[in-house]
């Protein structure tokens, strides 16, 4: 990841303007979020905007430039906190007016009710918006994309969506030739529509045109070829274009299925009880492969201690940790790739040193988070 002075801390609100998409960024930082049909957890990174909330994925220490899914804000409902998952008290979750539930995850209670009610607010300013322009135009206002009565109703995405996976009479899934290129697993949008009326989950093209446009707004297809993705980043992929032979999809990333590994890690539960005083979502540098991902790290008093999570699992059996008796911390220069780091990886660096000589390398979202952890951990070494 290469995080910027432009980027704020994780979390915060900010006023800065999204260069790619020329949106108002309200705010940002990383979230927890369960797949819809497999029930797995991962870290991703989330733009707030006035009207959506849009996620992306972190590899090899950066940000994708594509987004992984967005989540529509109007006459969603947002349920703060989600008490459902016993160990997961942070969760809050977010339906859509599609009856689609989002479950999202933040490092702590402050941030998670910051995050939430954020939302809340970007959504009624949204529901303020729709009824004034209604009593502007002294009738309820319908959208001119979506022809009146052709909105599916009580339609549950979800079920839809296992509809498609299903390997009897589930959509055919095949290989597609654009300009030269084979795009494979994927298919087309009007075959998307043609599978959507057949199976009557539909009840005509215009409707199915809908249904199919709600499936990419939520984050349950995604765009394949470049033409698909240049109409999306234009014109928002028109409805239009959803009917069409040549527009390709596939099933989001996010929804495939993939292996865990067990952390196979061994912890006293003296190192465990100390006080927590600092929680927060950081990125670590692997010690064999090298490699960043996103880490979960919580500072303990009493004993000090620092241990760090994988997200996509619970906070209850950290995956590392050390003391921090004797260790030292250092910030390290945002001007180039510093010593000892691998990967075009800049700025918001530092590294701590533990007693036992080993050296570990942490970028955080900002500069003020970076020194904030400098601090912190400085305290109780």
């Amino acid at each position: 990841m290469h995080v910027d002075s432009r980027v704020e801390q994780a979390g915060t609100r900010t006023s800065a303007m999204d260069t790619q998409q020329q949106v108002t960024v309200l705010r940002e930082g990383f979230l927890v979020k369960r797949g819809h049909l497999v029930h797995n957890w991962k870290a991703r990174w989330f733009v707030l905007t006035p009207d959506k909330l849009i996620y992306y994925k972190y590899e090899g220490g950066k940000r994708d430039s594509c987004q992984r899914g967005k989540i529509m804000l109007k006459d969603c409902i947002i349920t703060c906190p989600f008490l459902e998952y016993d160990n997961r008290p942070l969760v809050f979750r977010l339906q859509t007016k599609t009856c689609v539930d989002h479950f999202l995850e933040a490092c702590s209670r402050e941030e998670r009710d910051e995050w939430a009610g954020d939302i809340a607010a970007a959504a009624d300013r949204l529901e303020d918006r729709a009824g004034a322009d209604a009593d502007a135009d002294g009738s309820p206002g319908v959208s001119p994309s979506t022809p009146q009565g052709s909105q599916p109703h009580n339609i549950n995405l979800s079920k839809v969506l296992e509809a498609m996976y299903d390997v009897h009479s589930g959509i055919n899934m095949s290989n597609h030739v654009e300009q030269g290129r084979m795009y494979s697993n994927c298919f087309s949008g009007s075959a998307l529509v043609d599978w959507l009326v057949f199976t009557q989950l539909a009840l005509n093209r215009a409707e199915a045109v809908t249904l199919a446009s709600a499936l990419l707004e939520e984050g349950f297809l995604r765009t394949v070829g470049l033409r698909s993705v240049e109409a999306l980043r234009t014109a928002g992929l028109s409805e239009l274009f959803m009917d069409d032979s040549t527009a390709l999809y596939s099933f989001s990333d996010g929804l495939k299925k993939r292996g865990c590994v067990k952390a196979e890690t061994t912890l006293s539960a003296v190192e465990l009880s100390g006080h927590v005083i600092k929680r927060g979502y950081l990125l670590k540098q692997g010690h064999r492969r090298k490699n960043w991902k996103i880490r979960l790290f919580v500072l303990r008093s009493e004993p000090s201690f620092l241990h760090y999570y994988d997200p996509s699992k619970d906070d209850i059996i950290p995956v590392g940790g050390f003391p921090l008796r004797g260790s030292l911390v250092s910030s390290l220069d945002d001007n180039g790739v510093p010593s000892g780091v691998k990967g075009n990886i800049q700025g918001n660096l530092f590294k701590i040193i533990t007693q036992s000589d080993t050296h570990y390398f942490i970028q955080a979202p900002s500069h003020r988070e970076k020194m904030e952890w400098i601090d912190a951990i400085r305290e109780h070494t």
